[in-house]
């Protein structure tokens, strides 16, 4: 079957075409799902550093390890990013907040944020230790 002057449709060519192309279009979508950043390696480190908050001695502790919770959450482009505190999830992505596309992930951990600055807010140590509760109980619900 000739199509146009010196070309020759080949058996087996429209095969091997639609492969290609298929193929191209395969690996473009499982790369790109492999860009999107998992927030759980985020949202457990944030989860623990509440733990931990919840479990400090002092107000300070808690403070302390709540910039940290703090900071996995939101990241270093985010509002309350505290370049001055640990960052645990620096190498994890750009904030869990961030890097979540589900909403309903999105909202819950907008609400440990706002609970974790509530607990930063204050220099009330058990105020300050129930907030950092609230916010690994919020971070560990599933």
């Amino acid at each position: 079957m000739n199509i146009h002057p010196g070309f020759t449709f080949r058996p087996g060519f429209a095969v091997r075409l639609i492969s290609t192309v298929s193929g191209t279009a395969l690996a473009l979508l499982i790369s790109s799902s492999a860009l999107a950043a998992d927030t759980a390696p985020e949202v457990k480190t944030a989860a623990v550093h509440a733990g931990l908050a919840a479990k400090a001695e002092n107000v300070k502790g808690v403070h302390t390890h709540l910039h940290h919770t703090l900071n996995c959450l939101v990241g270093p482009d985010g509002d309350g990013f505290d370049s001055d505190e640990m960052n645990p999830c620096g190498d994890m992505g750009k904030g869990a907040i961030s890097d979540t596309k589900d909403d309903d992930m999105k909202g819950k951990l907008e609400n440990a944020v706002d609970k974790a600055n509530s607990g930063l807010d204050t220099d009330d140590y058990d105020e300050a230790k129930s907030a950092a509760m609230s916010v690994q109980k919020l971070l560990e619900a599933k």
